[in-house]
């Protein structure tokens, strides 16, 4: 894209980590991979899973061993209504949903605490801890602080479930609030999750950057993704602000068995992913020659039929990089 105006050029490894894999082998990925990673700069990752292999078995097996051993803590998920593309809200189009909601990557509900005890007895027993630390709210609060100090409105809503879950969550508030000093110029509100749910479907236009916890985010990012109509234009990126390991970006939709092998997936999240990696080398101006490609491209209807279109996979992608090449995409 930029090598061809004497910018940048990328030098590409790849590595058979996948459900292919850990069915051969009986793992995702080799014991010191992420010793491998440490040496790349950017790490893009495609979707994962196979309907052969527990889901808990890909994740933890391979995405969260990388998120949670390169402390990449924000996870970093925009959501807004592209050029051509209906929201299933009604009379909700361009400029009325464009979010971004900033989820805690690195423990909360996801943290891997807890156990089963009696397996196979009536008794048994399953746990599963939330760990919630000073440090951990504390930096992602900030983070999505910082974030809502970027954009245009600066406007920050905090998401918890204080109400039921009077310790963890309660102490979410109280750090908002105190990070909320740090930054006077950006104002905030905060919702209970469930309240939230509502709020994203009736009144979109009252949100813009979004901050959560690991499960509550996971969820409510899905729900941004279908109100902007598919989870297959959602992309995503899990971030180490303090750079010290190499960041992965990964498009929400995950592995979408119901399609695989039918050409038909929607290749935009990747696209989208692919210009927040961009972004986060530094690269902004291929970024958004990238994003704008990808606008061009909806704008002309030349869309999967996740999005109402009928093109194909390929015949999206080839329209991407024609766009990227400057053709008039609009005009064909």
């Amino acid at each position: 894209m930029a090598e061809r105006d004497g910018g940048f050029k990328f030098d590409v490894t790849e590595f058979d980590w996948s459900s292919e894999r850990y069915k051969k082998t009986g793992a995702l990925m080799p014991d010191d991979g992420t010793e491998t990673l440490k040496a790349f700069d950017a790490i893009f990752f495609g979707a994962v899973g196979a309907p052969d292999v527990p889901d808990h078995i890909t994740l933890w097996g391979l995405r969260l061993p990388i998120c949670q051993g390169f402390d990449q803590y924000a996870n970093v998920r925009p959501t807004k209504i592209l050029p051509g593309i209906t929201s299933p809200l009604a009379g909700v189009g361009v400029g009325d949903l464009d979010w971004v909601i900033v989820r805690e990557n690195s423990e909360g509900e996801y943290a891997g605490h807890g156990g089963r005890a009696h397996k196979g007895f009536p008794e048994e027993v399953g746990t599963e801890t939330a760990i919630f630390t000073r440090v951990g709210v504390t930096r992602i609060m900030r983070y999505a602080f910082k974030l809502a100090q970027s954009r245009p409105r600066k406007f920050l809503t905090v998401v918890t479930k204080s109400n039921a879950q009077r310790f963890g969550m309660v102490m979410w508030d109280e750090i908002a609030a105190e990070v909320a000093q740090e930054f006077p110029d950006v104002k905030w509100d905060k919702m209970l999750v469930d309240a939230m749910t509502v709020r994203m479907v009736k009144d979109p236009k009252s949100l813009d950057t979004i901050v959560a916890t690991n499960l509550h985010a996971d969820i409510l990012s899905d729900l941004a993704g279908a109100l902007a109509g598919s989870l297959g234009v959602a992309p995503t990126a899990n971030i180490d602000p303090e750079r010290r390991f190499p960041s992965m970006f990964e498009p929400i939709h995950g592995s979408a068995f119901d399609i695989t092998g039918k050409g038909i997936a929607n290749p935009v999240a990747t696209f989208w992913t692919a210009a927040q990696m961009l972004d986060h080398l530094g690269e902004e101006k291929a970024a958004g020659r990238l994003m704008q490609a990808i606008d061009q491209v909806c704008e002309a209807g030349i869309m999967t039929p996740d999005i109402g279109g009928t093109a194909n996979t390929q015949q999206v992608t080839d329209a991407v990089c024609a766009a990227i090449r400057g053709a008039n995409i609009l005009g064909t």
